[in-house]
C-alpha cells in the first residue's frame, strides 16, 4: 500500500467524528483503512477515537490495535482496561489486544485482572496470558511457523494441531473438562477445516455457559462465512435474552455472509433495544451492501466506499502479510 499520499487528518476527522456528522459505517471503513496502514500514525489516531460513545465502535479499535501488533497500542488497551467504568465488552477486547501484541511485559496488568467481576473480562484475561506464554516459548516456535492461518488473522489462540477429526475437536469444544485456550484451539481447528460438519459442530458452542465463548463463535462465523451457519446465527440475535456482546457478533457474522435471507433479518433489528445490537445491525447492512456489490478489492476509507469488516480484516492482513 502506498502510504505516501495518506491524508491522516482525513481518516481521523472522519474515524473520530469531529464534524459529527459521519455515518457509523463510514468511521468503520476509516478505522480499518487505518488498521491497513498500520503506522505509528494510525495507532495514534486510533487511541484517539476511544473518547468515543458507542461500545461497538470502541470494541473495534480495541480489535485494530490488536491486529496491527504494534506494542505502541499497549498503555492505550491497559488504560481502557483499567478502566472499570467502561463497558466489559469493550474492556475484554483490550484484554484479548494486549495477547495479540503478545508482550511478555503485559502479562502483570493481564494477571492483575484475573480476579476482575466481569467474568468475559477473566476469562479473556486467561486467555491473553496463556497466548502470550504459548507464543513466547521457544519450544512452540516450530509449530507456530507451520500453523499458518488461512485467515491471515491474530487470534486469541492457535488451532490445535493434535487431531483433525471433527469429532473430536468438537468434543473438546464443547467440553467444560477443558481449559479455555485449549477449547479456543479446537474452535480455530474446526475454523480452518471449514466444512458443513466443522460449521455444525461449532453451532454447539453457541450454547456454551460463557458469553465470551459464544461471542468467539459468532465471530468465527464471520470469518468462515458458510450458509450452513445462518440458522444458529439468526437464533443467535433474535435471543432478546442472550448478552449483547454476543447478539452483536451474530448480526455482524450475518452481514459478512450476506446470504438473500440475511438482509431482512438484520432490517427487522435496526430499532432493536441494545444499542450496540442496533448500532451493528447498521453495520452488518452496510456490510451486507459491500458483499452483494461484487467488490473484491479492498476499499480504501478514503474513497468512502463499502466494506465488509470480516472481508476486510482478511483483506488488510493479506496486503501486510
Amino acid at each position: 500500500m502506498d502510504l505516501s499520499n495518506v491524508d491522516y487528518a482525513k481518516l481521523e476527522a472522519s474515524l473520530c467524528n469531529t464534524s459529527g456528522t459521519v455515518s457509523l459505517a463510514e468511521r468503520f471503513r476509516s478505522l480499518f483503512t487505518l488498521k491497513n496502514i498500520g503506522t505509528n500514525e494510525s495507532i495514534d489516531i486510533i487511541a484517539k477515537a476511544f473518547s468515543d460513545d458507542s461500545e461497538l465502535l470502541k470494541h473495534e479499535l480495541a480489535y485494530c490495535l490488536g491486529q496491527i501488533g504494534n506494542p505502541r497500542a499497549n498503555p492505550t488497551l491497559e488504560k481502557v482496561l483499567e478502566d472499570l467504568s467502561e463497558h466489559e465488552m469493550v474492556r475484554h477486547e483490550a484484554a484479548e489486544a494486549l495477547g495479540a501484541i503478545g508482550c511478555l511485559e503485559s502479562l502483570p496488568i493481564l494477571e492483575k485482572f484475573l480476579k476482575d467481576e466481569n467474568e468475559s473480562v477473566v476469562d479473556t484475561c486467561e486467555l491473553a496470558i496463556d497466548k502470550i506464554k504459548y507464543e513466547n516459548d521457544p519450544k512452540n516456535k516450530a509449530e507456530r511457523e507451520a500453523n499458518k492461518s488461512q485467515y491471515n488473522s491474530v487470534d486469541p489462540a492457535p488451532p490445535t494441531t493434535e487431531t483433525r477429526s471433527v469429532e473430536e475437536l468438537e468434543e473438546i469444544l464443547t467440553s467444560s473438562k477443558y481449559k479455555l485456550f485449549k477449547r479456543y484451539r479446537a474452535m480455530f481447528a474446526l475454523r480452518e477445516i471449514g466444512t458443513t460438519e466443522a460449521v455444525l459442530a461449532l453451532a454447539k458452542g453457541l450454547k456454551d455457559k460463557s458469553a465470551l465463548f459464544r461471542h468467539e463463535v459468532a465471530y468465527v462465523f464471520g470469518q468462515l462465512q458458510h450458509p450452513a451457519s445462518v440458522p444458529a446465527l439468526t437464533e443467535c440475535l433474535q435471543d432478546k435474552n442472550e448478552v449483547h456482546m454476543v447478539r452483536h457478533e451474530a448480526a455482524e457474522a450475518l452481514g459478512s455472509i450476506a446470504t438473500p435471507e440475511v438482509l431482512a433479518t438484520l432490517d427487522s433489528f435496526k430499532a432493536d433495544s441494545e444499542q450496540v445490537v442496533r448500532e451493528s445491525c447498521a453495520v452488518a447492512l452496510d456490510m451486507y451492501e459491500y458483499e452483494t456489490s461484487g467488490e473484491l478489492q479492498y476499499a480504501n476509507g478514503l474513497d468512502a466506499q463499502h466494506q465488509n469488516m470480516h472481508s476486510l480484516k482478511l483483506a488488510s492482513a493479506q496486503e501486510q502479510s
